[in-house]
């Protein structure tokens, strides 16, 4: 069985909107049927024609996507939502309001409210909501997660994240065009740019990989460039649950460095590392004995590493896979869901990971504000 599915977004030749619709397509669990793709009706027009969407289908706007859909026998199963952060809340209520299931763009809302908000339809109706963060869906990284829950490296006592690119290094302002000046302007992205944009990836990683929820947290935001009405860069110490430690470093700014993530987490009797530029392997270092890496279709993985692996061994698992395992696992929890299985715990990042995201947000805007204090989450 496969799955239908709109998309809010995507038709102005946007970055994620298509990598959105690539990974939806990828296992051939979904296939693309309504959207509503850009508010330009030319460009709205062209997008759905060209992805092969009935012209019926191809909606003026959301709001009458949504009601459409709804009362179609043959409607959608869920929307995925590819816009500017500002829209993503209302996007999201107007579909889960007619009781179809969600794939949002991180950062999911603008507020803390707005998420709680969500979070509480999604759940009163009983309606599956899922939030890219990406970088979980790479194999190597469930072998990780699994060599942690296993207890071989002993507790988890510091992790360190940082996610550094140059995205911002050289912004002329002059040269902005619509689809990017919106992520400077904080009513459109929110209140921080580069904790909401890449911040909370490097966040949501080490809580990923740990199970471990931050509590408290210091954070000190940079503005390197100037006219920038937002920050370019994030420092956050954090406590955890258990008492370990976590340090992140975000930065728009870094020169030289492209969509450079990397996560280090160490344990009493271990540690693992792994970094994006060389995504497929992973490095584990055990107190007494000689390093250990690990890589990407080998047989001695656990069997939920093996099963994301789209490539023999050798064969680079890149971006694409790893935004497509998300969505790859979504739709299998939503196909069981629809065949009446109960589903224990979701396999995706969930609106409650989205919540947790925008309470991190929100933790370290206060944080810098305040002075650098420590604040709770």
């Amino acid at each position: 069985m496969k799955l239908q599915y709109g998309l809010v977004g995507g038709g102005n030749n946007g970055f994620i909107g298509g990598v959105h619709r690539r990974a939806a397509a990828f296992d051939y669990l979904a296939e693309l049927k309504a959207g509503a793709f850009s508010r330009n009706i030319d460009a709205n027009s062209a997008a759905g024609a060209f992805w092969g969407v009935d012209p019926a289908r191809t909606y003026p706007d959301y709001h009458e996507m949504a009601r459409q859909e709804h009362a179609r026998e043959d409607g959608i199963d869920f929307v995925s939502i590819a816009t500017p952060n500002f829209t993503h809340y209302d996007v999201a209520k107007t579909f889960l309001e007619q009781g179809i299931h969600v794939v949002c763009d991180k950062p999911m809302t603008l507020t803390v409210e707005e998420a709680e908000e969500l979070e509480q339809i999604a759940v009163s109706n009983d309606l599956l909501f899922g939030v890219s963060y990406t970088y979980s869906g790479y194999p190597i990284l469930l072998q990780a997660k699994e060599l942690i829950a296993g207890g071989s490296l002993g507790t988890v006592q510091m992790m360190k994240a940082r996610y550094e690119e140059d995205y911002l290094a050289a912004w002329e302002p002059e040269k902005d065009d619509a689809r990017t000046a919106w992520y400077k302007d904080p009513e459109k992205n929110g209140k921080t740019g580069c904790t909401a944009g890449i911040g909370i990836h490097a966040e949501y990683l080490l809580r990923f990989l740990t199970g471990l929820e931050p509590k408290r947290l210091l954070a000190r935001f940079s503005y390197t460039v100037p006219e920038s009405p937002i920050e370019t860069g994030v420092n956050a110490m954090l406590e955890y649950e258990n008492g370990a430690e976590g340090m992140i470093w975000a930065s728009n700014t870094a020169v030289g460095h492209r969509n450079d993530v990397a996560v280090e987490i160490q344990c009493e009797k271990g540690t693992i590392f792994w970094q994006q530029y060389d995504a497929s392997r992973l490095t584990v270092r055990r107190l007494g004995y000689p390093e250990e890496i690990y890589d990407t279709g080998r047989p001695y993985l656990t069997p939920a590493a093996r099963e994301a692996c789209r490539l023999p061994s050798g064969h680079p698992e890149g971006f694409y896979e790893a935004f497509s395992n998300v969505y790859k696992r979504f739709c299998q929890d939503l196909l069981a869901k629809k065949a009446g299985e109960k589903i224990a715990a979701c396999s995706f990042p969930t609106v409650h990971d989205g919540l947790l995201g925008m309470r991190f947000i929100d933790a370290c805007y206060y944080s810098h504000h305040a002075g650098n204090v420590w604040t709770d989450i």
